[in-house]
């Protein structure tokens, strides 16, 4: 079985710092793509950003130059950076495996490229 648990969310101030995590409980962790992705209260699951196996990442605009992707195969774990965290910001964040990695390099956004998803963890961002 393919499991992604999410990690390192909690409650903190504007302009404060987080950095999530995504272990990913898998035998061979030979995915090519990795991405993620966050919800806000009453909104539409919205991409962030997407880093391939070999590291090249594509940042949405709402978070380009305050969030940074990364990753560690040895340890099966991404990362995610949060820099200058704003009120906006506060959502439940997810980590979404493309484990064939090739389906989201083309469409990074869309979220029926990922055949695998955590549970999410809570970022709340308070002014």
């Amino acid at each position: 079985q393919v499991q992604l648990v999410e990690s390192g969310g909690g409650t903190v101030q504007a302009g404060d710092s987080l950095t999530l995590s995504c272990t990913f409980a898998q035998r061979d962790f030979s995915t090519n793509a990795v991405a993620w992705f966050r919800q806000a209260p009453g909104k539409e699951r919205a991409f962030l950003v997407h880093i391939e196996w070999s590291g090249v990442a594509k940042y949405a605009d709402s978070v380009k130059g305050r969030f940074t992707i990364s990753r560690d195969n040895g340890k099966k774990t991404i990362y995610l950076q949060m820099n200058s965290l704003q009120p906006e910001d506060t959502a439940v964040y997810y980590c979404a495996l493309d484990l064939p990695g090739f389906r989201s390099i083309y469409s990074p956004e869309t979220e029926r490229n990922y055949n695998y998803w955590g549970q999410g963890t809570q970022v709340t961002v308070s002014s």
